[in-house]
């Protein structure tokens, strides 16, 4: 057997291996306590985003001063959070308090892909949403002059 052939068959299993393979990395999105609503929404997007590439994500919740009184205000951030994203994320590590940051882990749920029927309906039926028209006979309108 040629070495060079070899070598170049080996190289080419190598190349397809590493092109089925995919990349999982770790983004990480940042919260505080008094956090508004409109910034929360828009941080749980970012968040829905990256599930749906497929990477993990990191909520850290920073406590600053006095807030670190009221580590349930934050439980409850991170609640609503897995609220939001209940179908989509499943927690790979629950809230814990770790120094002045509470932090969660989040991983994207494995897609169910629905696999397209291969058998193809004969006669479209009609869409049962169309509403059905009923009509009424009207009776004739007689032509009698009309007394004022």
């Amino acid at each position: 057997m040629d070495y060079g052939k070899f070598r170049y068959e080996e190289a080419q299993r190598l190349k397809e291996s590493r092109k089925k393979t995919v990349q999982i990395t770790m983004k990480e999105v940042k919260f505080k306590p008094k956090i508004a609503k409109g910034d929360f929404d828009t941080k749980v997007r970012h968040m829905l985003e990256f599930l749906d590439e497929g990477h993990k994500v990191k909520v850290t919740l920073q406590f600053r001063g006095r807030e670190m009184a009221h580590p349930e205000l934050g439980s409850k951030i991170l609640d609503a959070v897995i609220e939001q994203l209940g179908p989509i994320a499943k927690v790979d590590t629950s809230a814990r308090l770790e120094g002045r940051n509470m932090t969660m882990v989040l991983s994207p749920e494995k897609k169910t892909t629905k696999k397209p029927t291969t058998q193809q309906p004969t006669q479209k039926a009609a869409p049962e949403t169309a509403p059905a028209v009923v009509t009424q006979p009207v009776a004739p309108v007689s032509e009698a002059p009309v007394a004022e």
